[in-house]
């Protein structure tokens, strides 16, 4: 389907969209889903309705260019106009493309963000914590809910593994692209020799799930509780709160011990669960396009190194994209707003790339 046509197809759907809904006559259950579907399409109509009016604009000028053959004043103020219109309509389209691209199912969800500790010990401890408070700033920067659901620390303030919930509009089309190592360059506080260290930590962000995405049956689930501990084996509390789940079929295993309720406990640990049956799904279906997924940003491999952060120089890169800013401080105050908008970028077009 060429371009052209794909636009006149949108607007169609969208005006019978606005059709059907003014009819009144819909169920609620219909009239939410066409509800989302005309907002989902209302910015690619009004993108439509931007580059229609420059194209319109274009064409008047070099009518009026042709026509003013007489009138070298008029001849110039309509080649100055066409010009400017003309250098508009590369951006105009390529947006208006970027909006038709199809759309990751999974990008209005909220997001489940693991991180763990990799080599490095105490120091990839420490740096997986630093990351957690990264990300937790972000959030709040973006308006979004960050809540932990699951920690292990270390006695010194460290975090060998945690577990947050994030909720808010489009978290996991932002964080999507942070999964995989991170990878840290300084020099730790106790190391008297002022010598440089490299650890790792790693970061997992997946689509949360509801039980119309997956289907959890409990005869496949182990569910043990136990404990809470706190840093270094202490125990927070003298009950069986903390809760361990054990999806027998896959062998995945999730744990909550953040709440002092054994039932709230559960809860998250069975919506930890739903999220990592859920990305298993996916990454199935991305083995099966694996052709189609060398163009994206990055394998969405969790082995993947795929950013340093170097204290001694200040300076953060992504190696997916070959970015470098030296802004280290701001990024881990939450400023993730410029790498998350280039690695967008990078996306967008190796898929419109991959459609030409």
């Amino acid at each position: 389907m060429s371009l052209e046509e794909n636009l006149k197809r949108v607007q169609d759907r969208h005006e019978e969209l606005g059709a059907l809904m003014a009819t009144g006559d819909l169920a609620a259950e219909d009239f939410q889903k066409m509800s989302k579907e005309y907002a989902d399409l209302s910015p690619v109509v009004e993108a439509i309705k931007a580059l229609d009016r420059v194209r319109e604009g274009l064409a008047d000028a070099l009518e009026l260019y042709a026509a003013s053959s007489d009138d070298a004043d008029m001849r110039d103020l309509a080649q100055v106009e066409a010009q400017e219109l003309k250098e508009q309509l590369p951006e105009l389209e390529r947006k208006v493309q970027v909006l038709l691209l199809p759309k990751d199912e999974a990008d209005d969800k909220n997001a489940i963000l693991e991180v763990r500790a990799g080599t490095g010990g105490d120091e990839a401890a420490l740096f997986a914590a630093d990351l957690m408070r990264m990300y937790q700033r972000f959030a709040e920067r973006q308006g979004w809910k960050f809540a932990l659901m699951d920690v292990n620390e270390t006695g010194i303030g460290g975090y060998k593994e945690a577990t947050a919930e994030i909720s808010g509009r489009a978290v996991f089309a932002k964080l999507k692209f942070e999964s995989g190592v991170h990878r840290v360059q300084r020099v730790p506080e106790t190391e008297s020799g002022g010598r440089i260290h490299t650890s790792a930590a790693t970061v997992a962000v997946l689509p949360e799930a509801e039980d119309v995405d997956i289907h959890v049956r409990t005869e496949d689930l182990r569910i043990d509780t136990y404990r809470a501990q706190g840093a270094g084996g202490q125990h927070v509390n003298t009950t069986d709160s903390a809760v361990r789940i054990v999806h027998e079929p896959s062998g995945i295993v999730v744990q909550c011990q953040d709440g002092r309720s054994q039932h709230k406990n559960k809860e998250k640990a069975m919506t930890m669960l739903r999220a990592k049956l859920y990305d298993h799904q996916r990454q199935e279906l991305d083995r099966e396009r694996s052709a189609s997924r060398k163009g994206q940003v990055g394998s969405g491999d969790r082995s993947e190194r795929i950013r340093t952060y170097n204290f001694p120089q200040g300076r953060i890169t992504d190696h997916r994209i070959n970015l470098t800013l030296h802004k280290l401080d701001r990024v881990l105050e939450g400023e993730l707003e410029e790498l998350v908008d280039a690695l967008t970028a990078e996306d967008q077009a190796a898929r419109l790339a991959e459609l030409t």
